[in-house]
């Protein structure tokens, strides 16, 4: 008799909470845009995060509210942008796909390390724990913080410095986030003239620290006729926009520190 009545209760209190769920759902429902599903499909699916919103459902939903761009989406590019411009009945705009450069020549023939750390090895962790790794202040540490973080295998630590596999990188831009040294840009992919060296001291204290450092003697400033390059803060800058790849530039740097344009040998650096 006991085993009947608490099997009635039971099942009388299911019922009534099933009837509960059935009507909360109906009471707090909110209609699901089926663009937001269809965008959703289109992403890629990485949720890393590169387009600024959490994950790719967000952007799905941020695309269809109006918050983000239909070609919002880096890792997709161009492709991607075309489906879910045809999805929300617009158009997308060409963008150029971006990719990866580390603004560092630092490898271990140029610069030595300063201290010696035993800890994490990890960029963040080196940079926490406040010792003076390597005698550039400002360079590439070489723990692959980077590397941990590409999902896509784009980029390595090579003889101390991360390189970037430009046919890898889908412009995600991890790796950026990952560097606590904000070594890496993200640049355009037809662009070929970058300047790798991040270091903002004068001449002499550069010279010391790594001899294939920026120097900041302003040669590459006064070569160029399309406004393209700067000398700011010790550092010389490209401005991508303006810049045609003529490569004279790289040609004129006495650090040899600008890379030139594809076609254009590397010539050496003078002493």
């Amino acid at each position: 008799m006991i085993i009947l009545i608490t099997t009635l209760v039971i099942t009388i209190v299911g019922i009534i909470v099933g009837y509960g769920l059935v009507y909360t759902g109906k009471k707090f429902y909110v209609e699901v845009d089926e663009r937001v599903t269809a965008v959703r499909e289109c992403l890629p699916g990485n949720n890393c995060g590169a387009c600024g919103f959490a994950g790719c459902d967000a952007m799905a939903a941020a695309i269809v509210s109006g918050q983000a761009p239909v070609n919002g989406c880096p890792v997709g590019g161009a492709p991607v942008g075309a489906k879910v411009a045809a999805i929300m009945g617009t158009t997308a705009e060409a963008v150029e796909r971006k990719v990866a450069f580390v603004q560092c020549k630092g490898s271990c023939d140029v610069t030595h390390n300063q201290g010696n750390y035993v800890g994490i090895q990890d960029c963040r962790s080196a940079v926490l724990a406040g010792i003076p790794v390597t005698e550039c202040s400002y360079g590439c540490l070489g723990f692959g913080s980077c590397v941990a973080a590409c999902p896509h295998d784009a980029i390595h630590v090579i003889n101390g410095v991360a390189v970037v596999n430009r046919m890898k990188c889908v412009g995600c831009g991890l790796c950026a986030k990952a560097c606590p040294r904000g070594l890496i840009d993200l640049v355009p992919e037809s662009k070929h003239v970058f300047v790798q060296c991040s270091n903002r001291d004068k001449g002499p204290l550069v010279k010391k620290a790594c001899s294939a450092g920026c120097i900041g003697c302003g040669m590459c400033q006064r070569q160029c006729e399309h406004d393209a390059i700067h000398v700011t803060d010790n550092l010389a800058r490209v401005t991508y926009e303006n810049c045609v790849q003529c490569g004279k530039c790289a040609e004129k740097c006495p650090a040899k520190v600008i890379t030139p344009p594809l076609g254009m040998s590397k010539p050496e650096a003078s002493a």
